[in-house]
C-alpha cells in the first residue's frame, strides 16, 4: 500500500507525502495550542472544570458533536452499514438529535438551577448521599476502564492498521506505540486548560470533522459513478450473497451505462435504505427502535458527565439550550457522511473487505484451531458409527480436556460453503446431534446446534465446558471507511487532513472522558471525603494528577481490548454500559417525575440495573438483543421504585433549592428549533421507512411456542 508511507520518516518521502505530513503535524499543533492559550487562566474549581460558566451555544454545539464523534462512527458505524443493517445503524444517530432536544428541555433546566459540577451530585440532592457516591464510583471506573481505554484502543487499532503495524527506526507502529501517542495528546490540554481547553480544541476539531466527512462522501460518490461495469456486476452478485435479493436485470443494465453516482447507489443499496428491522434482528431490531434504544440514548446526552460537562458550564439556560439544538441539527447530518459512505464501500471494494488483513487473522487463527481439534491424532476418540453422517468427524471423549465449536456467520456460509458444512458436522458431532447438512440452511443449523451446546454447557463443570470460538465471518466490515480513506482519498493535503481530523476525532473524545473522570473524583469523592476542606488550588492541582493517572491506566490498558473473547471493541462498550445505564437512566427520570418519591429508590435502582441485567444476559435470556435486555431491565426497576412511591412515599415533596446565579430564561429561539429537528427528524424516518416488509411476522408464534410445548 502507499499510504504505508505516509508518515514515515524516510529518505523517500514523495512531495505529496510531506505535504500531508505538514499538514497533519499542523493541524495537531494547532488544535493543542489553540485549546491551551485560550484557556490561561483556568486556576480556579470552577473555571478549571466547568470553564467558568461561561461557554456559548456555538461552542456548547460543535463540542458535543467533537466529544461524541470517534473511530467508532467513522469504523464501528460505518461497517455496520456496509453489513446487511444499512441505513438503520442511523436510528443511534437520528434518534439523538431527539433526545438531545428532550435533554436541552426537561434535562438541562434540572441541572442548571441545582448549580452542580457533575451528575451524580444531583442525586445527592434529590435522593441521599449514598447515591450520589454510588453513581460517582461507578461512573469513574467506567470511564477509566471501559471508555477512555475503548476510545484509545479504537484510535489505536485504526492507525497501527493503516501503518501495517510496520517499524521505522526501531519504533513498532503498533497498537501499543499508538496507544500511549493518543493518551498523551489527549492529556497534554486537558491538563493544562480543562473543559475550556476542551472546548476550544473541539470547535477545530469537530468542524474537521463534518468537513472530512463531507470530502470522504463526494470521493466516493464520484468513485461510484465512474466504476467500471465489471465493478458494478461484482456489486450486484454480492447484493445477492449479502441479502438474498436480485436486482432486477433492467436496472442493473441502466445503471451499467451513462448513470451517476447516486442513481448508481440508489439502486445497489434500495434494500439498505431503510430504517426499520425485523423484531428478532440481533442488532437493532424494531422493538428496540421503539422502546430498547431511548435507554442508551437518553443516557448518554442527558446523564453522560463527559456530555453534559459542556451544557453545565453555559453561561446561561437559553445558551445551553441553543447549543444542545444545534448539535442536534448537526446529529441529522452524520448519517450521510458516515452511514452513504459505509454503503459505497461495499459497493466498490467488497473484494477487499472479503480478503483484508484483519479477515484473514480472524479466520485463519479460528480455522487453524478447527484443522487441529478435527484431526487431533493424539486424543482419545469415538469410532464413527457406520451409516451416521454426523460423526463423520471423530470427536475428543476425554473427561478432562476441554472442545471447541465453532459459530460462523451469514457471509460466510455463503462463501465458504465446503468449510462451513465441515464445521456444522463437527458441531453436530460435539453436540452429539444427528442432522442432515443442507446447503441453504448451514447457517441456522449451525446455530441450533450451538444452541444445544449451551444448554449442555450449563451442566458442565467450569473445566469441562464446551469452548465456543470466535465467530468467523466472510467479510471485515469495519474496513469500509479505512479502506475509501486508503484508496480513494489523494495523497498531498486531502489524506493528511483526513488522518488529521480522525485523530482529532479520537483525541477529543479522550480529553473529555478524561476531564469528566478527574471532576468526578476531585468534586464528588475528593472533596467529599479525602479533604472538606481543600482550597480551590488544591481542587485543580488534583484534577490535573488525575487526569495523568487515568491516562497511564487507559493506556496500559487499551491493549488487552485486542482480545478476540471480548467481541470487539463496540460490542465490550454496549453491554458493559448495559449492566449500569437503565438503572440510572430509571432513578433520574423517577426523580423527575414524582416528587414524592423516596430516597431508598435513589441506591435501589442503582443496585438493581447490573443485577436484573446479569441475570437476563448470562441466565435467562442469553441471545436477546442487548437493547431489548436493557428495556426489561429498566422497566423492572420502575415498577420497583413505583412500589417504593406508593408505599413509603417521601413525607414532604421534594423542592429543588437553586444555587445558581446564571440566567434561567428558556430560549424561544431554541424551542423553535428543536421543534424543527423533531419534524425534520419524523420526515427522515417516513422517508426511509420500510412499508412492505412486516416487521412483526412470526412474533406471535414465537411468544406462544414455549406455552405449547
Amino acid at each position: 500500500m502507499e499510504c504505508l508511507a505516509l508518515f514515515a520518516l524516510a529518505p523517500e518521502l514523495t512531495t505529496a507525502a510531506i505535504v500531508d505530513l505538514v499538514i497533519f503535524v499542523g493541524f495537531i499543533i494547532i488544535v493543542v495550542t489553540v485549546g491551551i492559550s485560550m484557556s490561561r487562566g483556568s486556576e480556579g474549581s470552577e473555571s478549571y472544570f466547568l470553564a467558568g460558566r461561561g461557554l456559548g451555544w456555538w461552542l456548547i454545539g460543535f463540542s458535543l458533536i467533537a466529544a461524541n464523534i470517534s473511530t467508532e462512527q467513522f469504523v464501528g458505524m460505518s461497517g455496520s452499514a456496509a453489513n446487511y443493517v444499512g441505513l438503520a445503524i442511523a436510528s443511534y444517530e437520528w434518534m439523538a438529535a431527539v433526545t438531545l432536544v428532550i435533554v436541552g428541555f426537561i434535562f438541562l433546566p434540572q441541572f442548571l438551577k441545582a448549580g452542580i459540577y457533575t451528575i451524580p451530585e444531583f442525586l445527592e440532592k434529590r435522593y441521599n448521599r449514598f447515591s450520589r457516591t454510588f453513581m460517582s464510583l461507578i461512573m469513574m471506573i467506567t470511564f477509566v476502564t471501559v471508555n477512555t481505554t475503548a476510545v484509545i484502543y479504537s484510535g489505536a487499532k485504526v492507525y497501527s492498521t493503516f501503518f501495517d503495524n510496520q517499524t521505522y527506526f526501531g519504533i513498532p507502529l503498533d497498537i501499543v506505540t499508538f496507544s500511549w501517542l493518543i493518551g498523551i495528546l489527549g492529556a497534554i490540554y486537558v491538563f493544562f486548560g480543562g473543559l475550556k481547553a476542551c472546548a476550544w480544541a473541539d470547535l477545530l476539531q469537530g468542524s474537521a470533522l463534518i468537513l472530512g466527512g463531507v470530502i470522504v462522501l463526494l470521493f466516493a460518490m464520484n468513485a461510484l459513478g465512474n466504476a467500471k461495469p465489471e465493478i458494478i456486476d461484482n456489486a450486484v452478485q454480492t447484493v445477492a450473497i449479502q441479502s438474498d435479493i436480485t436486482i432486477p436485470a433492467e436496472n442493473v443494465a441502466k445503471i451499467k451505462e451513462n448513470s451517476g453516482g447516486y442513481e448508481r447507489f440508489s439502486v445497489l443499496n434500495a434494500h439498505k435504505l431503510r430504517m426499520n428491522l425485523p423484531w428478532n434482528d440481533g442488532v437493532l431490531p424494531i422493538t428496540a427502535l421503539l422502546l430498547g434504544l431511548w435507554i442508551p440514548n437518553l443516557y448518554y446526552w442527558g446523564l453522560n458527565q463527559y456530555i453534559m460537562q459542556r451544557t453545565l458550564g453555559s453561561r446561561s439556560l437559553a445558551e445551553g439550550q441553543k447549543g444542545i439544538v444545534f448539535a442536534a441539527f448537526m446529529k441529522l447530518i452524520i448519517p450521510f457522511i458516515v452511514v452513504f459512505p459505509g454503503l459505497i464501500a461495499f459497493n466498490l471494494f467488497s473484494g477487499d473487505m472479503r480478503v483484508s488483513a484483519s479477515a484473514r487473522e480472524n479466520n485463519g487463527v479460528v480455522l487453524e484451531k478447527f484443522e487441529s481439534v478435527k484431526n487431533d491424532p493424539t486424543g482419545q476418540h469415538l469410532p464413527p458409527p457406520k451409516n451416521v453422517q454426523y460423526w463423520f468427524f471423530w470427536v475428543k471423549t476425554d473427561p478432562n480436556s476441554q472442545r471447541s465449536v465453532f459459530p460462523f456467520d451469514k457471509d460466510f456460509a455463503k462463501i465458504e460453503q465446503e468449510k462451513a458444512t465441515e464445521i456444522v458436522l463437527y458441531n453436530a458431532a460435539v453436540a452429539e446431534i444427528k442432522t442432515d447438512v443442507s446447503e441453504q440452511k448451514l447457517l441456522e443449523q449451525n446455530k441450533q446446534i450451538l444452541a444445544e451446546i449451551a444448554k449442555k454447557n450449563a451442566t458442565l463443570p467450569k473445566e469441562n465446558k464446551i469452548i465456543v470460538e470466535k465467530e468467523l465471518m466472510g467479510y471485515d466490515y469495519d474496513a469500509a471507511f479505512p479502506l475509501l480513506m486508503s484508496k480513494l482519498i489523494p495523497a498531498g493535503g486531502f489524506r493528511g487532513f483526513m488522518l488529521a481530523a480522525m485523530l482529532g476525532a479520537v483525541i477529543s473524545s479522550l480529553a473529555s472522558m478524561l476531564n469528566a473522570a478527574s471532576t468526578i473524583f476531585t468534586m464528588d469523592l475528593y472533596k467529599e471525603y479525602l479533604h472538606r476542606g481543600a482550597g480551590e488550588k488544591t481542587l485543580v492541582f488534583v484534577g490535573r494528577f488525575c487526569v495523568l493517572l487515568f491516562t497511564v491506566t487507559s493506556c496500559l490498558i487499551a491493549p488487552m481490548l485486542n482480545r478476540p473473547e471480548l467481541g470487539g471493541v463496540f460490542h465490550f462498550i454496549q453491554e458493559f454500559q448495559g449492566f449500569i445505564s437503565p438503572g440510572i437512566l430509571a432513578v433520574f427520570l423517577f426523580g423527575f417525575a414524582s416528587k414524592r418519591a423516596p430516597a431508598i429508590c435513589g441506591p435501589t435502582a442503582l443496585i438493581m440495573s447490573p443485577v436484573i441485567y446479569a441475570l437476563l444476559k448470562f441466565f435467562l435470556l442469553p441471545d436477546m438483543a442487548f437493547l431489548d435486555r436493557m428495556a426489561i431491565t429498566f422497566a423492572s426497576v420502575l415498577v420497583v421504585l413505583t412500589v417504593f412511591r406508593i408505599t413509603m412515599p417521601r413525607p414532604t415533596p421534594y423542592e429543588p433549592v437553586s444555587k445558581t446565579k446564571i440566567e434561567m430564561q428558556t430560549s424561544r429561539g431554541a424551542l423553535l428549533g428543536g421543534i424543527l429537528v423533531l419534524v425534520l427528524t419524523a420526515i427522515l424516518y417516513i422517508y426511509f421507512w420500510d412499508h412492505e416488509t412486516p416487521m412483526f411476522n412470526g412474533f406471535l408464534d414465537s411468544v406462544l411456542t414455549p406455552f405449547r410445548k
